[in-house]
């Protein structure tokens, strides 16, 4: 007995010491955070630089004539064979527009945009940026990145889907221009309910037969990329969400809780088109929710009908005097035409 007990006391750790390796391993955790932002920068920075070099060699009036547009071709081969891979046509021309897109990156001046400081952004985030022309929907984007922490990922699925140019469309001008500046804004339930959700990743081909079932099987699959589209904000409580009134079961599809407006949001998704009765229905769950779910500081709900098809003067009508937090969007099963959406947006900014 008297062994066994020697044991255990030589097994068990030294409260001190084990003080002593949580101060060490916080030290070593902080240094490796400090190491990935340090060789973050880094990168970026050389890859600014050679941009620079590149852009500048460009501007005089031989080297374009000598060289035309071979030039970042046999850039690349040299390089290859002196430093190895990572230099190549693609990468060197992501460089070059890096330095001219960003040719203020390495300014001090304060009122630089914060995406020339920002630990966030990688290398391949900027890859990403550097594809998009327009100024104003890339600084969205940024602003998007950089408050909302978008992978590399998640980033190049918001551009594909054109999430700028689909929350800009229902903006005048001056919205489209505060929404590239300062990103979305969430005060009110309009701000976080689109009129289009596009929900193309399900991969549920267009003329494919599914049942809403299906429809929501693949949303809680699918999750991860359910709650991007929704927006910044959104957690996630429960699917066939449960209530009972006067003996009578009903069920919310999909309810969720908004962080910022400290609210539940109630989705029911409809495979066709949305009828009277569903926003009738929908009216039912807010009310419920309201005085039966919400505890002290939680705002009135947010009810939101997703159908495939939607009759905007049905809508209207029977939406008639109800509550304002009552929405109905539509969602597609494939990505939105960009091209279209940008002439739109242009439109809204030439408008007087």
């Amino acid at each position: 007995m008297e062994n066994e007990i020697e044991k255990i006391k030589v097994e068990l750790p030294d409260p001190e010491l084990v003080s002593l390796a949580d101060k060490i391993v916080q030290v070593i955790e902080e240094g490796k955070q400090a190491l990935a932002v340090s060789i973050n920068e880094t990168i970026k920075t050389t890859y600014w630089r050679i941009g620079q070099h590149i852009v500048e060699f460009e501007q005089q009036g031989n080297a374009r004539a000598k060289y035309g547009t071979a030039l970042l071709s046999n850039l690349a081969k040299l390089l290859r064979a002196r430093v190895g891979r990572g230099y190549s046509h693609p990468n060197l021309n992501n460089m070059r527009k890096f330095y001219q897109m960003y040719p203020n990156f390495q300014t001090s001046d304060k009122s630089a945009s914060i995406f020339q400081t920002s630990e966030k952004l990688t290398w391949s985030h900027i890859c990403e940026l550097v594809t998009i022309d327009d100024e104003l929907e890339r600084e969205f984007y940024e602003k998007e990145c950089i408050s909302e922490g978008w992978t590399v990922d998640e980033l190049h699925r918001q551009k594909e889907s054109g999430l700028f140019m689909r929350l800009a469309v229902s903006k005048d001008k001056q919205g489209v221009l505060m929404l590239a500046r300062k990103g979305q804004q969430v005060q009110a339930p309009e701000d976080v309910v689109k009129s289009t959700y596009t929900l193309e990743f399900l991969g549920i081909e267009e003329k494919k037969r599914y049942r809403e079932k299906d429809l929501e099987d693949r949303l809680i699959d699918n999750m991860q990329m359910f709650l991007l589209e929704l927006g910044k904000g959104f957690t996630f409580v429960k699917r066939q969400y449960g209530l009972t009134i006067n003996n009578v079961h009903y069920h919310i599809d999909l309810v969720f809780y908004h962080r910022i407006l400290r609210c539940f949001v109630l989705i029911d998704m409809k495979r066709g088109a949305v009828k009277h009765k569903d926003i009738g229905q929908m009216n039912m769950y807010l009310g419920y929710f309201a005085k039966e779910e919400n505890v002290e500081g939680d705002n009135p709900p947010i009810g939101i009908i997703m159908s495939h098809y939607k009759d905007e003067l049905m809508v209207e009508y029977a939406t008639y005097g109800m509550d304002s937090n009552l929405f109905v969007s539509k969602y597609e099963l494939f990505l939105p035409n960009k091209e279209e959406l940008r002439k739109m947006v242009h439109d809204i900014l030439v408008k007087k």
